[in-house]
């Protein structure tokens, strides 16, 4: 597991187009690793990560923060976004530039020109947590795309259609990849299976993923 971990460093960033307006960028990430990491812990010291209720009542196995403008929440009253972080009545940190510019050249590299996200979702899997299908839709607009960050465990993505019934495709998501969709492919239906255990030599038996969007 470990040899195939740092095999994969050695591979150079390319494309793979996915769909309309949907593309992964292999490795694209994997550079900045340590500055992005750092950037992470400082948002976190805080906003400290928390296991949020879903308005059904459940906890979600994936634990979230967000720094930016805006971060998302969800409790009984709904999913939605918030300038303020409910567990501290402050303000969310603000966005690391490490992140910004990251999101802004994935973007412009899957063809998405002067992205400008003004929430960063930060989310932290263990082995056993998972993110069902699900469309990003609590936006004012659609018009930007989303940019999807992954750091540490790989993780199989599942990207679907626009009805939830639609049979997703999967994808291996390793350290360092971006998964960034928007146009035709906005509102597909998308998800994380349930993360395997592993060790990874940066991040130990976790998973970061950055979800950048624009939301107000």
């Amino acid at each position: 597991m470990m040899a195939d971990l740092f095999d994969h460093f050695d591979e150079p960033p390319r494309r793979e187009d996915i769909a309309p307006g949907a593309a992964l960028l292999r490795g694209f990430a994997r550079a900045e690793e340590r500055e992005l990491l750092a950037a992470i812990d400082a948002v976190v010291a805080r906003a400290p990560f928390r296991h949020m209720m879903t308005p059904g009542g459940h906890t979600m196995s994936v634990a979230m923060t967000s720094c930016g403008t805006a971060g998302w929440v969800t409790d009984r009253r709904g999913y939605r976004y918030s300038p303020d972080d409910p567990e501290s009545a402050r303000p969310w940190p603000e966005m690391p530039a490490v992140l910004r510019h990251l999101a802004q050249r994935a973007a412009a590299a899957a063809g998405f020109t002067n992205f400008d996200p003004d929430a960063c979702l930060i989310n932290r899997y263990v082995p056993g947590a998972k993110m069902a299908l699900h469309q990003d839709k609590d936006e004012r607009d659609f018009d930007a795309p989303i940019v999807s960050v992954s750091l540490g465990l790989p993780a199989v993505f599942q990207f679907g259609g626009m009805a939830r019934g639609d049979k997703p495709r999967r994808y291996e998501l390793r350290h360092g990849d971006v998964f960034v969709w928007g146009g035709p492919s906005r509102l597909v239906y998308h998800g994380v299976l349930t993360l395997k255990d592993g060790e990874h030599p940066l991040l130990g038996r976790q998973r970061i993923n950055l979800t950048f969007r624009k939301a107000l």
